[in-house]
């Protein structure tokens, strides 16, 4: 068995231990800080219900129609306008409409990368992306993060020495890292892509998500400003701000690329769902959004306010961790040795679940880590697990 097969069969097996955690996680009395999943309870299920109903007397027989592989236009309309908030200029012509980030990366991987191709990630990094450039037959590296998100300089040393292809990263509020990119390597990074003529994936579905009054300007807008827009593909999403069940994301892309998306979304679900699409513009036009996001932007900070504190209390000699400034994960590394995957087997027995962080590298991975997602917990229920978890830990 080859490396690159046996490495397949390994992502495989980290994504069916996860959903055996999920399962675990839905046992009475089990609080889940694993599920990276929205908080159901802030569902806009009115203005949804209100959307669903114009979709279905303004549309007609359209939102249950066959439609446009790239997408209604206006939907597309609409989200060059959002992008325009986010400081990205495009046009409807630059978007293909998806059926969530997911389908958006898998597009990119088969549209862009070749066997043997570079791909460069963080460590650590979102493990279903690893799987679609795995199943693309990419060659990983990766570079390190910290406190201000991926180490840059890290990257240049790299490929000054290796001819890459495509860095992926999840900028603002990552996941699983919780971490933000720093403006300065913001631009550090769009300048080597336009040096080394390289593509940057950018996966943006958390950005809204934001606990502060600061505002974390897209790589593909840095990109516009530097000349460098040629090599920035963005990637974002309904699923974190509205409803994951719809799904709907969308690429904005370079016009060279636009055919080549086309054809495979094309190829593999000939359109995102019309109805689906049909909901999300006509919620769009609504004007609830704005609110929408306001609402889970404090409910998700209250909740990630009361982790940090309740780990602080419980685990601050034993945890290191980063506070998020958006989100809906905190990354937590233990400040001696120690093996979170096998812990995970106590802390379950003690009524507690969260993802080991050994499955979000590619490669050397720290089994002293744990992504912990707070956004589906109450505030009670994040105090607890914190007392569970301490409880758990080796006397």
């Amino acid at each position: 068995m080859s490396s690159q097969k046996l490495s397949h069969n390994v992502k495989r097996i980290h994504s069916s231990a996860i959903r055996d955690l999920l399962k675990h996680s839905k046992m009475e009395g089990v609080i889940s800080l694993g599920g990276g999943i929205p908080n159901p309870d802030l569902f806009d299920t009115e203005g949804l219900r209100i959307a669903m109903d114009r979709a279905l007397t303004q549309d007609g027989h359209n939102a249950f129609q066959y439609g446009l592989s790239e997408g209604d236009p206006l939907l597309r309309e609409a989200i060059c306008r959002i992008s325009a908030d986010r400081g990205i200029d495009c046009t409807p012509d630059d978007v293909v409409i998806t059926s969530g980030s997911q389908q958006s990366l898998d597009i990119l991987a088969r549209a862009l990368i070749n066997p043997g191709d570079v791909v460069v990630v963080e460590r650590p990094t979102y493990l279903a992306a690893l799987q679609v450039f795995q199943l693309a037959d990419a060659q990983f590296k990766s570079v390190g993060t910290d406190g201000e998100g991926m180490i840059v300089d890290e990257l240049e040393e790299l490929v000054k020495q290796t001819p890459i292809k495509a860095v992926y990263i999840v900028p603002t509020f990552g996941n699983p890292s919780g971490v933000t990119l720093s403006e300065a390597r913001r631009q550090q990074l769009v300048a080597l892509a336009k040096q080394y003529d390289f593509l940057i994936f950018e996966d943006d579905p958390y950005s809204e998500i934001n606990f502060t009054d600061q505002t974390f300007r897209p790589l593909k807008s840095h990109a516009q400003a530097m000349g460098a827009s040629e090599n920035v593909i963005y990637t974002s999403t309904f699923s974190k701000i509205l409803a994951p069940g719809a799904r709907v994301g969308w690429i904005t892309m370079p016009s060279w690329l636009k055919s080549s998306v086309v054809n495979l979304k094309q190829a593999t679900d000939l359109h995102t769902s019309a109805l689906s699409q049909s909901l999300t513009r006509h919620y769009l036009e609504t004007g609830r959004l704005p609110e929408q996001i306001r609402l889970i932007r404090a409910a998700y900070k209250q909740k990630c306010d009361a982790l940090c504190a309740a780990l602080e209390t419980e685990l601050g000699d034993k945890l290191h961790f980063y506070r998020p400034l958006g989100g809906m994960f905190l990354w937590a590394t233990f400040k001696e040795a120690f093996n979170t995957t096998e812990w995970l087997k106590t802390t379950l027995s003690n009524g507690v679940v969260y993802v080991p962080g050994e499955f979000f590298y590619c490669d050397n991975p720290d089994t002293s880590t744990l992504r912990i997602s707070y956004a589906s917990v109450s505030e009670t229920n994040l105090a607890l697990a914190a007392q569970r978890l301490k409880a758990s830990l080796p006397q």
